[in-house]
C-alpha cells in the first residue's frame, strides 16, 4: 500500500476517534481537542508531506462537519495548520537529505 493511502486511512481513523471524544456529553476541553487535531494532522503530514491540504481536509472536515451540525462549533480548522506543519518539516528533511546525496524515500 502506498504512503498516501496509509496516511489517508490514518487521517480518517484519527478524525473518527477525535470526533467520538469531542462529542461526548461531558467533554469540555477545547484546548485538548485542538492539540489532538494539530498533532494527528502533523503526524499524517510527516508521513505523507505532499498533500497536506487533503489530510487537513479529511481530519478537519469530518470533525468540522460533525461539530457544526451537532453544536455549531468550528474549532477543527486547526487541523490544516497541523498538516502543513508536518509536511513542511518532512519536506525540509527530504530536501536536506537530497542535497547531501543520501538515498531517502520521501
Amino acid at each position: 500500500m502506498k504512503r498516501n493511502h496509509i496516511s489517508i486511512i490514518t487521517a480518517v481513523l484519527f478524525a473518527v476517534i477525535i470526533t467520538w471524544i469531542d462529542t461526548r456529553p461531558n467533554w469540555d476541553d477545547t484546548g485538548f481537542t485542538a492539540g489532538l487535531l494539530f498533532l494527528s494532522a502533523a503526524a499524517c503530514g510527516v508521513w505523507s508531506p505532499f498533500r497536506p491540504w487533503l489530510l487537513g481536509l479529511i481530519i478537519g472536515g469530518i470533525i468540522f462537519v460533525t461539530n457544526l451540525v451537532l453544536s455549531g462549533n468550528y474549532e477543527s480548522v486547526i487541523a490544516f495548520a497541523g498538516a502543513y506543519a508536518g509536511a513542511i518539516h518532512q519536506r525540509d528533511k527530504c530536501i536536506e537529505d537530497l542535497s547531501n546525496t543520501t538515498t531517502i524515500i520521501c
